[in-house]
């Protein structure tokens, strides 16, 4: 069982963390203006579904050879953005079909939680998150460090699910109130699809792990 003092450090260090917008919530944010709420939300349920199996990766010790290896980070890194940047150009192409907020989304909700799930697989930053953070939180002493890494993963998605939810619901509250002019809801839904590939081209260019 982890220590009490080191659960409540690591909890402490996830909510500083999380509470400073990252890539996973500008991509909710991005979902949630082009599509509402529940567009936002599912992408949310979807990513962190999509960070599962860098939790598994990591706490079963795979994921420390990917963040050794330049090429397997870059790879990741690509197909993320480059994912990214096709949800912001679907969004732009598809802004008139959502200007009112009562419209039906073209979007399934497994298809959301698809495309979530992939931006949250595909993010590299998530296996070096983990495998930097997670580890100095564990005690040998208190049993097996899997299961303890697998335990700290858990509660780190639990707190991010309900803060990106958080964010997810406010940008799909502006939304609605936008929504009271098709003019602004297109133009707005034409935002969200700029953020998302605003996003990939930053996730693309930005410079290696080193």
């Amino acid at each position: 069982m982890i220590p009490l003092d080191h659960l409540i450090a690591f909890l402490v260090t996830s909510i500083v963390i999380i509470v400073i917008p990252g890539p996973s919530v500008l991509f909710v944010l991005g979902r949630s203006i082009a599509q509402g709420r529940r567009a936002g939300v599912l992408s949310v349920v979807g990513n962190a579904l999509g960070t599962v199996p860098a939790v598994l990766a990591v706490a079963f010790g795979v994921g420390a050879v990917v963040a050794a290896s330049v090429v397997a980070f870059t790879v990741l890194k690509l197909a993320g953005a480059a994912y990214l940047v096709w949800l912001g150009v679907q969004a732009i192409r598809h802004r008139h079909d959502h200007t009112h907020v009562d419209a039906p989304t073209a979007a399934t909700t497994g298809t959301l939680l698809w495309q979530g799930f992939v931006v949250g697989a595909t993010n590299p930053k998530t296996i070096a998150f983990f495998v930097a953070v997670l580890p100095q939180f564990v005690a040998v002493e208190a049993g097996p460090v899997w299961a303890q890494l697998l335990v700290l993963g858990v509660i780190f998605q639990v707190l991010a699910m309900v803060c990106d939810s958080a964010w997810a619901l406010v940008a799909g509250s502006a939304r609605a109130w936008f929504a009271r002019s098709p003019k602004r809801m297109s133009t707005l839904s034409g935002t969200g699809g700029v953020m998302m590939i605003g996003l990939g081209d930053t996730l693309a260019l930005s410079g290696s792990k080193h």
